[in-house]
């Protein structure tokens, strides 16, 4: 059974990550697979990399800024704070910064995001 834990979001750092955004991961442990959360950063003008996450689910929640997600299959849609996007694995998915201000949203990924899943074309 579990423990009751509290993550400090002050012992985090975040980093540049290889799809043009900064990251900082929020939660992230190989003893919590079911989850992990972090918090992402794309400045203004900047479009992600297109990539998939191979057998994890990822959810976007949008909570600064204004910008367009784009998924595999589906019309790019506008995206602002308190939305919610839900991308199935495999899905390809993209996001770029629209407005003048960072645009910051966690991603919920289930199970646990791990490095070998991502996918990209680079």
């Amino acid at each position: 059974m579990k423990k009751p834990a509290i993550s400090s979001y002050a012992d985090k750092t975040e980093y540049y990550f290889e799809e043009g955004c900064f990251i900082t991961e929020n939660w992230n442990h190989a003893d919590d697979a079911a989850c992990s959360i972090a918090r992402a950063r794309v400045p203004p003008g900047v479009h992600t990399q297109p990539h998939w996450l191979d057998g994890i689910e990822e959810r976007y929640l949008i909570v600064q800024g204004q910008g367009l997600v784009y998924l595999e299959g589906a019309p790019a849609r506008e995206v602002g704070q308190g939305d919610v996007v839900i991308i199935p694995a495999g899905v390809r998915q993209s996001i770029r910064n629209t407005g003048p201000a960072d645009l910051i949203f966690y991603a919920i990924c289930t199970p646990r995001f791990r490095p070998e899943a991502y996918q990209s074309e680079a």
